[in-house]
């Protein structure tokens, strides 16, 4: 897909504010949902997802916005939050959040970010994802925000150091995991399969089979 034309952008953002402040109406001023939107634009000016920056831009500010209010108490947990923190958000913590997304069954909201955000998710990881019958090919790597890291009940990194910011009263937890970058799809597999375990223990502990 060619990427639309900046006037065609520009288009499509003010249709994505308009909906968001609609959306967001009592929770956040138009002007919060300005700079949200304004601010996430100009991280993605060179990003080779801009032919598809409207629709994930606006799904990226949704979720950051739905953080925030989370982290300020304005909008309801209805159920526990987990984050997945790593470097690129191009393999481990998208195969993470895939994986306990599906297992949880709606139990859990789950959430992905990258300390230094990659252009695209791995074909490997994909593939590997997809014999699950996972789909990954409308994720897209997302930047480490704070309210998002706020708004968790569990942080969890994987392979990421101490880039993450700490705040009382979170669970953090670090799994090492191999990165799958540059690996073959044989290889993925063992990782992503690594990863399945540990989700499904997490969810043992985060919400118990009789609730």
């Amino acid at each position: 897909m060619s990427p639309p034309a900046e006037t065609e952008i520009r288009h499509h953002l003010m249709i994505a504010k308009d909906r968001l402040a609609r959306d967001f109406s009592g929770t956040f001023s138009a002007e919060t949902i300005t700079r949200y939107v304004d601010e996430t634009l100009s991280q993605w000016s060179e990003s080779t997802v801009k032919a598809y920056i409207p629709l994930l831009l606006e799904r990226f500010v949704r979720e950051r916005l739905t953080a925030l209010g989370q982290a300020e108490g304005t909008i309801a947990k209805e159920v526990p939050e987990v984050l997945f923190v790593c470097v690129h958000n191009a393999g481990r913590s998208q195969m993470a959040a895939g994986l306990l997304d599906h297992r949880a069954k709606g139990r859990v909201h789950v959430r992905s970010a990258g300390t230094l955000p990659g252009n695209e998710i791995h074909a490997p990881v994909v593939a590997a994802m997809e014999e699950m019958g996972l789909d990954l090919t409308q994720e897209f790597p997302k930047p480490l925000t704070d309210e998002v890291v706020r708004a968790a009940d569990v942080v969890i990194t994987m392979g990421c150091g101490d880039a993450c910011p700490i705040y009382p009263g979170k669970r953090y937890l670090d799994w090492k995991v191999p990165d799958p970058e540059g690996k073959a799809l044989e290889e993925v597999r063992l990782i992503r399969d690594e990863i399945d375990r540990r989700v499904q223990t997490l969810i043992e502990e985060l919400v118990p089979a009789h609730s």
